[in-house]
Protein backbone atom coordinates (compact mmCIF):
# COMPACT_ATOMS: atom_id res chain seq x y z
CA UNK A 1 0.00 0.00 0.00
CA UNK A 2 2.84 2.31 1.61
CA UNK A 3 4.05 1.32 -2.23
CA UNK A 4 1.20 2.08 -4.83
CA UNK A 5 0.68 5.26 -2.68
CA UNK A 6 4.34 6.85 -3.62
CA UNK A 7 3.89 5.82 -7.43
CA UNK A 8 0.50 8.13 -7.42
CA UNK A 9 2.61 11.38 -6.07
CA UNK A 10 5.31 10.63 -8.64
CA UNK A 11 2.95 10.55 -11.05
CA UNK A 12 1.32 13.69 -10.25
CA UNK A 13 4.67 15.45 -9.66
CA UNK A 14 5.70 14.88 -13.06
CA UNK A 15 2.74 15.87 -14.75
CA UNK A 16 2.54 18.99 -13.33
CA UNK A 17 6.01 19.92 -13.79
CA UNK A 18 5.97 20.13 -18.16
CA UNK A 19 2.13 21.73 -17.50
CA UNK A 20 4.11 24.91 -15.42
CA UNK A 21 7.05 25.29 -17.64
CA UNK A 22 4.52 25.26 -20.44
CA UNK A 23 2.36 28.19 -18.85
CA UNK A 24 5.00 30.18 -17.91
CA UNK A 25 6.91 30.36 -21.28
CA UNK A 26 4.23 31.65 -23.96
CA UNK A 27 4.59 30.21 -27.48
CA UNK A 28 7.11 31.01 -30.25
CA UNK A 29 4.08 33.21 -32.13
CA UNK A 30 2.88 35.04 -29.10
CA UNK A 31 6.87 35.92 -28.30
CA UNK A 32 7.46 37.44 -31.86
CA UNK A 33 4.03 39.21 -31.48
CA UNK A 34 5.01 40.82 -28.11
CA UNK A 35 8.49 41.81 -29.83
CA UNK A 36 6.76 42.87 -32.61
CA UNK A 37 4.40 45.25 -30.63
CA UNK A 38 7.21 46.87 -28.15
CA UNK A 39 9.48 47.70 -31.18
CA UNK A 40 6.40 49.52 -32.59
CA UNK A 41 5.35 51.11 -29.34
CA UNK A 42 8.93 52.32 -28.68
CA UNK A 43 9.96 53.63 -32.17
CA UNK A 44 13.32 51.29 -31.97
CA UNK A 45 13.24 50.52 -36.00
CA UNK A 46 13.49 53.66 -38.67
CA UNK A 47 13.43 53.35 -42.25
CA UNK A 48 16.49 54.61 -43.62
CA UNK A 49 15.90 58.23 -44.74
CA UNK A 50 17.06 59.26 -48.16
CA UNK A 51 18.22 62.90 -49.43
CA UNK A 52 15.82 64.31 -52.53
CA UNK A 53 17.17 64.86 -55.86
CA UNK A 54 16.75 68.04 -55.13
CA UNK A 55 18.45 68.42 -51.81
CA UNK A 56 21.38 66.64 -53.24
CA UNK A 57 21.59 69.27 -55.76
CA UNK A 58 23.92 72.68 -55.23
CA UNK A 59 22.63 75.82 -54.04
CA UNK A 60 22.18 78.37 -57.45
CA UNK A 61 25.36 80.94 -57.37
CA UNK A 62 24.90 84.40 -57.43
CA UNK A 63 29.03 84.56 -58.25
CA UNK A 64 31.21 83.39 -61.01
CA UNK A 65 34.89 82.67 -60.22
CA UNK A 66 36.25 85.80 -57.96
CA UNK A 67 33.16 88.22 -58.65
CA UNK A 68 29.48 87.99 -56.53
CA UNK A 69 26.29 89.87 -57.35
CA UNK A 70 26.18 92.55 -54.40
CA UNK A 71 29.45 93.58 -54.37
CA UNK A 72 30.14 96.94 -54.63
CA UNK A 73 31.88 98.99 -57.98
CA UNK A 74 35.44 98.82 -56.36
CA UNK A 75 35.78 95.66 -55.36
CA UNK A 76 34.53 94.37 -58.57
CA UNK A 77 37.27 96.35 -60.51
CA UNK A 78 40.05 95.38 -57.89
CA UNK A 79 38.67 91.24 -58.71
CA UNK A 80 38.87 92.14 -62.05
CA UNK A 81 42.04 93.43 -62.34
CA UNK A 82 43.61 90.29 -60.91
CA UNK A 83 42.07 87.68 -62.87
CA UNK A 84 42.56 87.96 -67.19
CA UNK A 85 40.34 85.55 -68.12
CA UNK A 86 37.85 89.15 -68.19
CA UNK A 87 40.49 91.14 -70.36
CA UNK A 88 39.69 94.23 -67.84
CA UNK A 89 41.96 97.64 -69.04
CA UNK A 90 41.18 99.59 -65.91
CA UNK A 91 38.58 102.88 -65.83
CA UNK A 92 38.12 103.33 -69.52
CA UNK A 93 35.79 99.98 -69.50
CA UNK A 94 33.49 101.98 -66.65
CA UNK A 95 30.82 104.12 -67.77
CA UNK A 96 27.67 105.63 -66.31
CA UNK A 97 24.60 105.26 -67.32
CA UNK A 98 22.18 107.65 -68.27
CA UNK A 99 19.45 106.87 -64.99
CA UNK A 100 20.69 108.20 -62.15
CA UNK A 101 22.64 105.53 -59.20
CA UNK A 102 23.72 103.35 -62.25
CA UNK A 103 26.93 102.41 -63.94
CA UNK A 104 28.48 99.92 -66.22
CA UNK A 105 31.91 98.06 -66.82
CA UNK A 106 32.05 96.20 -70.05
CA UNK A 107 35.29 94.60 -70.82
CA UNK A 108 36.92 92.52 -73.57
CA UNK A 109 37.75 89.17 -72.79
CA UNK A 110 40.06 86.85 -73.71
CA UNK A 111 40.22 82.99 -74.90
CA UNK A 112 37.23 82.09 -73.29
CA UNK A 113 34.99 84.59 -72.47
CA UNK A 114 34.21 87.43 -75.50
CA UNK A 115 33.36 89.84 -73.60
CA UNK A 116 31.95 91.11 -70.01
CA UNK A 117 29.17 93.29 -69.04
CA UNK A 118 28.88 94.38 -65.08
CA UNK A 119 25.85 96.36 -64.40
CA UNK A 120 26.01 98.09 -60.37
CA UNK A 121 22.74 99.82 -59.25
CA UNK A 122 23.32 102.29 -56.53
CA UNK A 123 27.58 100.88 -56.11
CA UNK A 124 26.23 97.50 -55.72
CA UNK A 125 26.38 94.39 -58.60
CA UNK A 126 23.06 93.35 -59.66
CA UNK A 127 24.19 91.95 -63.30
CA UNK A 128 26.76 89.91 -64.66
CA UNK A 129 26.81 89.23 -68.15
CA UNK A 130 29.40 86.77 -70.19
CA UNK A 131 29.31 86.49 -73.85
CA UNK A 132 31.30 83.31 -74.34
CA UNK A 133 33.44 82.29 -76.94
CA UNK A 134 31.75 79.58 -79.17
CA UNK A 135 34.89 78.75 -81.13
CA UNK A 136 36.06 77.26 -77.91
CA UNK A 137 33.15 76.51 -75.41
CA UNK A 138 29.81 75.34 -76.57
CA UNK A 139 26.43 75.46 -75.47
CA UNK A 140 24.84 72.12 -74.93
CA UNK A 141 28.19 71.77 -72.94
CA UNK A 142 27.55 74.96 -70.23
CA UNK A 143 23.92 73.73 -70.36
CA UNK A 144 24.43 70.23 -69.40
CA UNK A 145 26.96 71.48 -66.60
CA UNK A 146 24.58 73.59 -64.95
CA UNK A 147 21.72 70.59 -65.52
CA UNK A 148 24.02 68.56 -62.81
CA UNK A 149 24.97 70.86 -60.68
CA UNK A 150 21.52 72.69 -59.92
CA UNK A 151 19.05 70.24 -61.62
CA UNK A 152 16.50 71.35 -64.31
CA UNK A 153 16.11 74.69 -65.06
CA UNK A 154 12.48 76.45 -64.49
CA UNK A 155 11.83 77.18 -67.40
CA UNK A 156 13.44 76.10 -71.16
CA UNK A 157 12.98 76.88 -74.72
CA UNK A 158 14.88 76.78 -77.91
CA UNK A 159 16.56 80.03 -77.15
CA UNK A 160 17.20 79.91 -73.35
CA UNK A 161 17.25 77.93 -69.96
CA UNK A 162 16.77 79.83 -66.71
CA UNK A 163 17.38 78.78 -63.14
CA UNK A 164 15.87 80.47 -60.79
CA UNK A 165 15.18 80.64 -56.64
CA UNK A 166 14.14 83.43 -54.25
CA UNK A 167 17.10 85.41 -54.92
CA UNK A 168 19.40 84.76 -57.93
CA UNK A 169 18.13 84.30 -61.59
CA UNK A 170 20.86 82.31 -64.01
CA UNK A 171 20.17 82.26 -67.59
CA UNK A 172 22.09 80.67 -70.72
CA UNK A 173 20.84 82.15 -74.24
CA UNK A 174 22.04 80.70 -77.37
CA UNK A 175 24.37 81.50 -78.93
CA UNK A 176 26.23 81.47 -75.60
CA UNK A 177 25.79 84.27 -73.17
CA UNK A 178 25.16 83.27 -69.44
CA UNK A 179 23.64 85.77 -67.11
CA UNK A 180 23.78 86.42 -63.36
CA UNK A 181 20.94 88.57 -62.03
CA UNK A 182 20.16 89.94 -58.50
CA UNK A 183 16.33 89.78 -58.61
CA UNK A 184 15.37 91.51 -55.65
CA UNK A 185 17.54 94.49 -57.49
CA UNK A 186 16.31 94.24 -60.43
CA UNK A 187 12.49 93.50 -59.48
CA UNK A 188 12.87 97.21 -57.51
CA UNK A 189 14.36 98.49 -61.34
CA UNK A 190 11.29 96.79 -62.73
CA UNK A 191 8.87 98.48 -60.32
CA UNK A 192 10.42 102.25 -60.54
CA UNK A 193 10.53 101.25 -64.85
CA UNK A 194 6.78 100.98 -64.13
CA UNK A 195 6.45 103.58 -62.54
CA UNK A 196 8.00 106.25 -64.32
CA UNK A 197 5.94 104.56 -67.55
CA UNK A 198 2.48 105.65 -65.82
CA UNK A 199 4.12 108.84 -65.23
CA UNK A 200 5.09 109.57 -68.18
CA UNK A 201 2.13 109.17 -69.89
CA UNK A 202 -0.09 110.93 -67.32
CA UNK A 203 1.98 113.54 -67.88
CA UNK A 204 1.63 112.96 -71.83
CA UNK A 205 -1.81 112.97 -71.58
CA UNK A 206 -2.47 116.09 -69.74
CA UNK A 207 -0.45 117.80 -72.28
CA UNK A 208 -3.31 117.12 -74.85
CA UNK A 209 -6.01 117.62 -72.42
CA UNK A 210 -4.63 121.39 -72.52
CA UNK A 211 -5.30 122.06 -76.06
Amino acid sequence: MKYLLCTVVLFFATAVVPLTAAESSPPPAAAQSVHTTQTSAGNQVKPPTRKSEKQEKTALPAEYRSIGLGMNIDAVKEALKQDAVFGYRGERDVSLLPTENRSLIESAGSYFISRSWFQFYKDNLYTMIFKLNTDTVDYYSVYSKFCEKYGEPVSINPQRAVWEDEHTRVVIERPLIVKYIDLTVFNELLSQSTTEKATAETNRQNFIDGF
